[in-house]
């Protein structure tokens, strides 16, 4: 497949409208890899950096963008609440990949001074913490950025079951490869591959964030239920406004 040609102005409503059906046309059949090669290589080279958490199921995207283009920017938001087996999870992969371009992306020292002095924004207003924390930090980080690329699944959450492969959001196009798979889909690829494993994956953890906003999953719960226990959240907001639809 060969480079595609779309709009130098995508911003433009009709240009964007025009280019989402390209590009959704185009990745139309293929399979995840093939899919993310299309998205490096063929829509936006050098202009896609991929967005990861590097959490439990992280290391399955990034096998697969490792495999086309172990160059790719990889954003990871590091927002200074993680879990110390997180950190030490990114660095791992990074070494076992192949990774020459993760970058942490952190809150300005302004706005943690500012908003969240104690550090305790996350028990009070935890869509404040996440917002200065998450969303404004890679606002900024993606700035010259064309596209991204996601790990989001749509068996997650509710919000996430009609997503579509491609996106436009918030001035970008968006690419999530693995929307279709589902958790034995995922745990299947990393025992073929022999990946490593998230370490807090085994004591209790299926789904991983912040540590303040993280709790182990007792059985039976919906492998989220860690996220965010006891407020009404299920996304930290660097995933939504999905404007491409309605142009």
């Amino acid at each position: 497949m060969t480079a595609i040609r779309l709009h130098q102005r995508a911003a433009r409503p009709v240009a964007v409208r025009d280019d989402l059906a390209v590009l959704r046309a185009n990745a139309a059949g293929l399979g995840a890899h093939e899919f993310l090669r299309f998205a490096l290589t063929d829509a936006f080279p050098r202009r896609i950096a991929v967005v990861s958490s590097f959490a439990a199921e992280s290391v399955v995207l990034l096998h697969q963008v490792a495999k086309v283009d172990p160059t790719t920017p990889v954003l990871f938001l590091n927002t200074g609440k993680h879990f110390g087996e997180t950190l030490r999870y990114r660095d791992r992969l990074q070494d076992v990949l192949g990774l020459t371009d993760i970058r942490a992306i952190g809150p300005h020292p302004d706005a943690r001074n500012a908003l969240d002095p104690e550090g305790s924004l996350w028990s009070r207003n935890p869509d404040a913490c996440c917002n200065f924390r998450k969303v404004l930090p890679l606002n900024r980080a993606l700035t010259g950025f064309a596209a991204t690329i996601t790990g989001r699944k749509r068996f997650q959450t509710e919000t996430r079951t009609h997503m579509d492969r491609v996106e436009f959001a918030e001035g970008r196009f968006r690419f999530n490869p693995l929307i279709a798979w589902d958790l034995d889909a995922l745990a299947a690829y990393i025992e073929e591959h022999k990946l490593p494993k998230h370490p807090l994956v085994m004591d209790g953890y299926p789904s991983i964030g912040c540590m303040p906003c993280t709790r182990r999953v007792a059985a039976g719960e919906n492998y989220r239920a860690g996220r965010w226990a006891g407020f009404d959240k299920d996304e930290c907001g660097i995933h939504t406004g999905i404007d491409g639809e309605g142009i």
